[in-house]
């Protein structure tokens, strides 16, 4: 290969599609392409020259659907059987009213199981999964059920095993900075936005995804690139995309400031999340610490978006967050769970067996029926009794390290200071981690499930109906805590419309002022004599046409 300038080296050869090849670098060490499109035996094999235009897609005059009708469900594509298998599940979420499924990343992994955090060649979806042609036709296949498909990509680290750029590429990395993954990919180098810029293309245009979910951009350096980044995507996609942050920072200004400017559409609000997990579960640990008022906290959430807007956590040296109640509700997406809050729990449970059901039918009616964009993580929906736990598939020597160090990872948390508590840690490469995170979906048939199945199903019918045609140009009109465990929302609807919400989460009823309007919903019963009873969310809406 012929040198070049900016550290390129060229060479022009006659390479149809399936052609394996690698790269051999002066050292002898031969590695696959940082952009394959697809792999030959995992992250250590040929890569495979790949034909974009060789499908035939069936849905060409699918144009996406607006944001605000955004219903998420972030689902693992492993744990599902793969692209092809999860076609099958599509016409049971869009009868739900699921309106977007979000795919964990796929980017290729070493081994046949992971999240997907440690993907190390970004452009080839990982071979465990499906072939690029199966991923385009089960985006394809979505379309065609009104579904919009979301990928969550990682710019912020690769990997640790088969991360080839860092001997392929050294100026790739910014040695004077450090994250937990080892020195901060260079965001300031040009080449470098150019290859994450075109991976986001190549996602958006050869596989048709409608919008991509940007994994924990706080670990970017410099921040400065993000902006850029999303400019750069709304120039180069060939239809209108949906771009979502996961930013600790609450960094409302990365947000868009109308409907043709750059920026992102809307960011993870994870305080939301954390409000009400206090709220059903009393957990104080780790970084629900910094959630000692969580009514108060949500209240400040369901009328601005953010509870932290520039104040510093408790146990915190640093502020965190920026001011968000000019941002509409539809700028946040919301949730009760999903892949880190349950995952990154060491026994990885979820919800349904850490409260009671009335609660989470509560917090459910909340999260779906306010006018923020909803996420449900998979089997959520019929409250799976399942965990999800965190698995890889390493080597042995990488396996060792990663087991110990999640181990300690818990040590300072109460339940997990006795070492043989800590033991009992599930191992994430075990296959039996893996296995224990499929879902018992022949349940869903059966009760309690089938009644959760239908009180979602019956919330997202609700919110299709009422919430969602008022979403754009929605404003709070305030929102308090009635108790240390009790909340009141109002909403002016964009249609004309408010929406009211009286979210209960005590073992007492709670009393409320008169609300104007008709009793939308209830998860429990409609208040009586102004009381609204115990856990459980009352829903109003005012009609003003």
């Amino acid at each position: 290969m012929a040198p070049s300038a900016g550290g390129w080296f060229l060479l022009e050869a006659d390479a149809p599609a399936g052609t394996r090849y690698k790269f051999r670098l002066p050292d002898g060490l031969a590695v696959p392409d940082p952009a394959s499109r697809a792999q030959d035996g995992d992250v250590h094999g040929y890569s495979i020259v790949t034909d974009h235009s060789d499908y035939r897609w069936r849905h060409e005059t699918w144009h996406n659907r607006p944001f605000h009708e955004a219903v998420i469900y972030e689902v693992h594509a492993g744990l599902l059987g793969g692209f092809s298998a999860m076609r099958k599940r599509l016409a049971a979420w869009a009868g739900l009213g699921i309106t977007a499924i979000e795919l964990m990343p796929i980017a290729d992994f070493p081994g046949c199981r992971n999240w997907g955090y440690d993907g190390v060649l970004p452009y080839a979806p990982d071979a465990s999964y499906g072939t690029p042609d199966e991923l385009k036709a089960l985006i394809d296949e979505a379309h065609g059920h009104g579904l919009m498909m979301f990928l969550d990509v990682v710019y912020n680290h690769f990997g640790p095993d088969g991360a080839y750029i860092h001997s392929l590429a050294k100026p790739f990395f910014d040695e004077h900075v450090h994250t937990p993954w080892g020195a901060a990919i260079d965001f300031s180098r040009p080449e470098v936005v150019s290859f994450f810029l075109d991976n986001a293309l190549m996602w958006l245009r050869d596989y048709r995804f409608d919008g991509l979910r940007f994994d924990a951009v706080h670990a970017i350096s410099p921040q400065g690139a993000l902006p850029e980044l999303a400019a750069g995507i709304r120039a180069g996609a060939a239809h209108p995309v949906h771009l979502v942050l996961e930013h600790e920072g609450n960094r409302a200004s990365l947000l868009r400031a109308g409907p043709d400017a750059p920026g992102y559409d809307a960011q993870w609000a994870d305080d939301f999340h954390h409000c009400v997990h206090v709220l059903l579960t009393g957990e104080r640990d780790g970084y629900y610490a910094g959630f000692p008022e969580p009514a108060k906290q949500l209240a400040r959430c369901l009328a601005e978006g953010f509870a932290y807007q520039g104040e510093t956590p408790p146990g915190q040296d640093a502020p965190r967050g920026e001011a968000s109640a000019h941002l509409p509700p539809q700028d946040f997406v919301f949730c009760l769970q999903n892949h880190d809050q349950i995952g990154n729990r060491a026994m990885g449970e979820r919800l349904s067996v850490l409260t009671r059901p009335e609660l989470l039918d509560a917090a459910a009616t909340l999260l779906l029926l306010s006018p923020f964009i909803p996420l449900l993580f998979m089997g959520e929906e019929w409250g799976a009794l399942s965990p999800f736990l965190y698995f890889t598939d390493h080597n042995a020597d990488l396996a060792d390290a990663v087991r110990e160090g999640r181990r300690r990872e818990f040590a300072h948390f109460p339940a997990f200071r006795d070492e043989a508590r800590r033991a009992a840690i599930p191992d994430p490469n075990a296959e039996a981690s893996f296995a224990a995170s499929r879902l018992d979906e022949a349940a869903c048939e059966r009760e309690p499930h089938a009644r959760a199945h239908a009180l979602y199903t019956r919330l997202l019918a609700l919110r299709a109906a009422h919430v969602t045609p008022g979403i754009p140009g929605c404003k709070s009109l305030g929102s308090r805590a009635l108790t240390d465990r009790a909340v009141f929302a109002r909403w002016a609807l964009g249609n004309g419309d408010n929406l009211s919400m009286a979210a209960n989460f005590g073992d007492a009823p709670v009393a409320v002022d008169p609300v104007p309007g008709t009793l939308l919903f209830a998860s429990v019963g409609a208040p009586s004599g102004g009381l609204v009873p115990p856990c459980s969310t009352c829903v109003w809406l005012e009609a003003q046409r």
